[in-house]
């Protein structure tokens, strides 16, 4: 038998905080006497086999309220202690329905973005989130904004992946193009590069509970986006510490694969992928090779995927995005702290 501890943060107004779990769904488990009344209450485990779900409970003056959501898991193998972030109220808002506004760096024009944050986020205010911010915003959320009426269902891909326990809660920044050709690629993307780091991330962090070190600021997309993403990352990896690249067109207006082998080194970590035939697949691979002759290791802070018959179209790119997302924001089997 093993044990892990499992730190319950939540900022309890009155009641008290228990757990259940499989092993006896109508058992209460008590927190530890020195951490009951605060802010974070923390559990012993008992873990029969190699894993175990189990659940917050709320009672309140005799009523009895579950964690929404699904059940949580800890795995045996997955470390000694587990931190959760759990909320009460089942949460209907629509996160990602405003569409924002920022000026572009005093340069002239502005620039439309759309902010999706996970269900809980109002009620359990001490949870801070990593950030994904993400190009092409209009095909991000909503069918009615997509190209062909196809979108990425990033708010579904999130829910499901946080369903299974496989990610970080995660918030999202749809970032809308207003010439793209323009903005995602040389010279243009310096600019672009310059409103992103210098005025909507510092604008996010201030108006939202994140976790604004470079570790957990990612950043993703797919075509033009893609080479984007890997501008911001390869450039400014003090901003962004990981990137997602779909299909990017390397080698179109940018000079990315020339700096990669030029000698220049980035901290990061990038995932790369090309669909095939037609889908820039040849100039993905010539990057992943220069990428590892640069000296990142391929499984650890590079990952590489090729998708036999995968369009250059919105569809292929949301039927896939859960691997990036889980290459970024998965927990690997670390203990779900939320360092900076």
């Amino acid at each position: 038998m093993s044990q892990i501890e499992v730190r319950v943060h939540y900022p309890l107004a009155g009641g008290r905080l228990v757990l259940r779990s499989e092993a006896d769904w109508q058992r209460n488990i008590e927190a530890d006497p020195g951490t009951r009344g605060g802010c974070r209450f923390d559990f012993s485990l008992d873990l029969d086999h190699e894993y175990l779900y189990f659940k917050p409970l709320l009672i309140e003056g005799g009523e009895e309220s579950w964690a929404a959501g699904d059940d949580y898991l800890a795995i045996a193998g997955s470390g000694r202690s587990l931190d959760i972030y759990p909320y009460f109220r089942q949460d209907a808002s629509c996160s990602a329905c405003d569409l924002r506004v920022a000026d572009r760096n005093g340069a002239g024009g502005e620039f439309r973005y759309r902010v999706f944050y996970p269900p809980g986020y109002g009620e359990n205010t001490l949870r801070r989130y990593p950030v994904l911010y993400m190009h092409d915003g209009q095909n991000l959320f909503f069918q009615r904004e997509a190209v062909n009426g196809h979108h990425w269902q990033i708010p579904e891909t999130l829910t499901l992946l946080g369903a299974m326990n496989a990610i970080q809660q995660v918030l999202v920044v749809g970032i809308y193009p207003n010439q793209r050709e323009r903005d995602y690629t040389s010279p243009g993307y310096e600019e672009y590069a310059a409103f992103v780091c210098g005025t909507l991330k510092p604008r996010i962090d201030a108006e939202y509970r994140t976790l604004p070190g470079p570790s957990n600021t990612a950043v993703m997309g797919s075509s033009l986006g893609g080479v984007v993403s890997f501008y911001l990352a390869w450039s400014r990896p003090d901003v962004f510490g990981k990137a997602a690249c779909l299909s990017s067109t390397f080698g179109w207006r940018d000079d990315l694969q020339e700096r990669v082998t030029g000698g220049e080194t980035s901290p990061v970590k990038l995932y790369l992928d090309s669909g095939w035939p037609k889908d820039n697949y040849e100039v993905n691979r010539n990057m992943r090779d220069a990428l590892v002759r640069a000296g990142l290791r391929e499984g650890v802070d590079l990952l590489y995927l090729a998708f036999p018959q995968a369009l250059h179209n919105e569809q292929a790119w949301a039927t896939r995005c859960h691997i990036p997302l889980q290459f970024l924001f998965g927990h690997n089997g670390r203990s779900l702290t939320a360092g900076v």
